[in-house]
């Protein structure tokens, strides 16, 4: 797994980072973690928190980096969110969830944005 995911993922994370910086973001956070949930890249997009879901594929016959950013991972996307929110303390945010999908396989890699990629399936109070 190391050779092919957790590097490539790590390699794409980085990508991204420097890639939402050069676009304006404001990292806050990287990798924040909690019980069953991470947030790859936690941002300031103007007055916007930012979550970011960041999906690199070293291979594209496995399909687009946006293909895997299912339901389930979306789910626990939102419930980290939540979480990251209620540990700062933070109320009354405008937040947003983007993902950014890195191909590898394509020299210089390409990255692409999608911002406000969903929206939460409940509401949040």
């Amino acid at each position: 797994m190391k050779a092919g995911g957790k590097t490539s993922g790590d390699r794409g994370e980085n990508l991204a980072a420097g890639f939402l910086e050069k676009n304006g973001f404001k990292i806050v956070e990287r990798n924040w973690r909690c019980k069953g949930g991470e947030i790859d890249i936690i941002a300031i997009d103007g007055k916007t928190l930012v979550f970011v879901e960041v999906k690199a594929r070293g291979d594209s016959s496995l399909g687009t980096p946006f293909e895997a950013v299912n339901f389930r991972k979306v789910a626990r996307i939102e419930h980290a969110a939540r979480l990251f929110l209620a540990s700062k303390k933070l109320e009354d945010v405008c937040i947003r969830f983007d993902v950014v999908g890195v191909a590898l396989d394509s020299v210089p890699p390409r990255l692409e944005l999608i911002r406000d990629a969903f929206r939460p399936a409940s509401a949040w109070g």
